[in-house]
């Protein structure tokens, strides 16, 4: 058994009273390796914000589970070193099954997603119900999920999404005890978030997705009121970026995400989280194309990630700025 604590790490409680205190979104980066998390810090430290790292059930196989807890000690460190001690938070992101949770708790997560959407109500109740009683044993915090978001992303996958139900969330909050709820207002996974018959074109010919519905969003803040939301599927697809990947010998058809005014005034509503994974794989391979396309001798892995990594923190940096708002607020 290993504690976050031990690695320097901090649940989520705090920093998500904070986030609604102040009205800003507390940004969730996913990463799968060394570029990712340096990118990501970085930003955070560059930005003075707080962080949530994320690693899927995916990155968790691909990056291996005890290397990946050193990189979130080396984190800790590395934030230091550049000069802040920033609150840093290693998350399960989407996590299927109790024993999954329970592994990253014993791993050193300092917080797990339990995703039980996809099962009838009851059964989310009851798995959500069981990942809490134990995390909560080690102080880990728990996120859980009513609703279904549509798309592929990782391991996640479903064809149609389904809005939460507002009259749902309180129950499920008093049944399960989770400390923050991810709710389907219309984001969604993945780069192509929309087909384009969902969406409307510009006069840029940029297509232009159907609005969040903050009436739903609304409507759970008034049943739980100052309990942290979490927006999954939430990265906007910058158009430029797609546009690099696809000049550089790339085929993101019809690629489009969530608007970014939409994502900003999301975060100042009680939604405390916005995952953003899409548009960090997204600025990673459009530099790394760039460099194999306009220096076609270059072979080394640093001449290619490094460029990749710096894109990524300005992306970062922009999203911490312009849309969460987290800057200043570690």
């Amino acid at each position: 058994m290993i504690s976050y604590k031990d690695l320097g790490l901090v649940n989520s409680r705090e920093i998500f009273k904070k986030a609604i205190e102040n009205k800003f979104a507390v940004p969730a980066f996913n990463f799968n390796n060394m570029e990712q998390m340096q990118a990501i810090i970085q930003a955070c430290v560059e930005t003075k914000s707080p962080v949530i790292l994320q690693v899927s059930s995916g990155a968790r196989k691909y990056a291996n589970q005890t290397l990946l807890r050193y990189m979130a000690q080396g984190a800790v460190e590395y934030a230091k070193e550049l000069g802040a001690n920033i609150p840093i938070v290693l998350h399960l992101d989407h996590g299927d099954t109790f024993e999954l949770c329970k592994s990253c708790v014993e791993y050193g997560f300092s917080s797990v997603m339990i995703d039980g959407s996809h099962h009838p109500y009851a059964e989310n109740v009851a798995l959500t119900a069981k990942v809490v009683e134990y995390a909560h044993k080690y102080d880990v915090t728990v996120e859980g999920e009513l609703g279904v978001l549509a798309g592929v992303e990782d391991e996640v996958s479903a064809e149609h999404h389904t809005y939460t139900q507002p009259e749902e969330v309180e129950d499920f909050v008093k049944k399960t005890g989770v400390d923050s709820l991810a709710i389907s207002i219309g984001t969604s996974h993945g780069a192509n978030k929309f087909k384009p018959e969902q969406c409307q074109r510009n006069e840029q010919g940029i297509l232009i997705p159907p609005p969040l519905r903050f009436d739903i969003l609304e409507a759970i803040e008034k049943r739980i009121p100052g309990f942290p939301i979490v927006l999954h599927g939430a990265s906007s697809v910058p158009q430029d970026l797609v546009a690099l990947v696809n000049k550089y010998g790339g085929a993101l058809k019809d690629a489009v995400g969530i608007p970014e005014e939409q994502l900003r005034k999301a975060a100042t509503s009680a939604v405390c989280k916005i995952n953003i994974d899409s548009d960090g794989r997204i600025a990673m391979t459009a530099a790394v194309r760039e460099v194999f396309a306009t220096k076609p001798a270059e072979f080394d892995p640093r001449k290619y990630l490094g460029p990749a990594r710096d894109t990524l923190k300005e992306l970062y940096k922009h999203k911490i700025v312009n849309v969460l708002g987290s800057n200043n607020r570690a």
